[in-house]
């Protein structure tokens, strides 16, 4: 995480102590670097620049205002899952034109909506959904862009919960019946066919997977041009994996590798949707120990951050390195073994469910009340998917630039979780 480092023993991110920002804003708290976020983007952007990519920033992986807003400047449009996301792409000043909505469920008002804001197309993902845009769309008097979501059958190796691209996921429709629902959308004078949409799943530590879909988006758009669609759209999705242990993420000219030359091959615009690639090592969940004990033969750290915060490892097992903001022992480029002047640890959230945890057995250095402890890795999928369970208000959320820091969002208080709600 190139701009989080320990210095003198204390964490930094870019050129503000991490140890400041929490005596100053509270704990839990998410610090972001906007440099790791403008360099990341930077690298797609380059990497792809070849065939003049459309790089849609996924919102679903973190769509705070403020991220959105660094996203915006820098170049990026969107990629949405709902009309929720799209009022927040909106909301951050962007041009709605080049905007992609992706989706299983879209509903009549979602469609409608993103109409409106003439969005560069819809990632349709049944044939039900493209008779739902044909109507909505004939109803405004608009015409439907679309790109088919074809499931190409192909085994990224992900998570069981985020593959996205085998048969048998909920997501896109088999791909053995393009050309049926192309002859479909080339009929009906409501909808314009664009493009074709792959998404393979998340996150994607290889290359193979891609050069699969490129392969296979080849000859589906040949055989649709052969059928007569003006057809000049591929969309791969997302997915590039990033580091969450040490050096297993790729970088993007890897993938770059792979997708260009199958675009050219195809004579097409290249639309891609990265979501955890750009914003998940941005940021550090920040928590201060509550309690420590010892039971049951185990040491546990009781800290203020839980699984409200960041669910990913009670969601999905994943791994995030966790490591204290001063620490005794210098953080090791490998966290997962014994380490030395460390004791096996449970770092564990105050929500009352057993799965409410960051890490299990993981060595650690001695902690104590009081002490603060860094959450890496946790751009991606943690704001995001956060709530207020257990009526835990949301955290701060600040974006460090060099030595400036803005708040993107303040904390909630007890007023807010009430704030909705009816007095029946």
């Amino acid at each position: 995480m190139t701009n989080f480092d320990y210095r003198d023993g204390e964490l930094f991110c870019e050129d503000v102590s991490v140890a400041d920002l929490a005596e100053q804003y509270g704990t839990p708290l998410w610090v972001y670097s906007k440099a790791f976020l403008l360099g990341q983007l930077r690298q797609i952007q380059i990497a792809f620049a070849e065939v003049d990519p459309v790089i849609c920033y996924s919102v679903k992986a973190n769509s705070t205002l403020g991220v959105l807003k660094v996203m915006h400047e820098a170049g990026s449009s969107f990629d949405v899952v709902s009309g929720g996301e799209l009022y927040r792409v909106k909301a951050s000043g962007a041009d709605t034109s080049k905007v992609v909505f992706a989706g299983v469920g879209k509903t009549d008002d979602e469609i409608r909506f993103a109409l409106e804001n003439d969005i560069l197309m819809f990632d349709v993902e049944s044939e039900a959904e493209l008779d739902a845009i044909a109507a909505v769309a004939g109803s405004m008097g608009k015409i439907g862009r679309v790109a088919l979501r074809l499931n190409p059958d192909i085994d990224a190796k992900t998570h069981a919960k985020t593959t996205t691209g085998k048969k048998g996921n909920k997501f896109g429709m088999d791909i053995e019946r393009f050309r049926e629902l192309a002859a479909k959308v080339l009929r009906d004078k409501r909808l314009a066919l664009k493009g074709i949409h792959m998404h393979l799943g998340s996150p994607i530590l290889t290359t193979d997977p891609y050069e699969a879909a490129g392969a296979k988006a080849i000859e589906v758009v040949e055989a649709l041009r052969r059928d007569g669609h003006d057809i000049n759209w591929i969309n791969l999705g997302g997915g590039f994996g990033i580091s969450y242990r040490e050096n297993e993420g790729l970088p993007a000219s890897e993938y770059a590798k792979v997708i260009v030359p199958a675009v050219k091959a195809a004579k097409c615009r290249l639309a891609l949707e990265p979501g955890r690639f750009i914003v998940g090592n941005s940021c550090v969940l920040i928590s201060r120990v509550v309690y420590t004990k010892r039971e049951g033969g185990k040491l546990f750290v009781i800290q203020d951050g839980a699984m409200n915060d960041l669910i990913r490892p009670a969601m999905y097992d994943s791994f995030h390195r966790v490591w204290p903001v001063k620490p005794a022992v210098a953080m090791p480029s490998n966290v997962e073994g014994e380490i030395a002047g460390c004791e096996k640890t449970d770092v564990v959230g105050p929500v009352c469910e057993s799965s409410d945890y960051f890490a299990k057995d993981r060595y650690l250095p001695p902690m104590q009340r009081g002490d603060l402890m860094a959450i890496f890795s946790a751009g991606a999928y943690g704001t995001a998917m956060s709530s207020n369970y257990n009526s835990r208000p949301r955290a701060t959320e600040l974006l460090v630039d060099g030595t400036t820091v803005k708040v993107i969002r303040r904390r909630e208080t007890y007023a807010d979780l009430v704030a909705h709600e009816l007095d029946v």
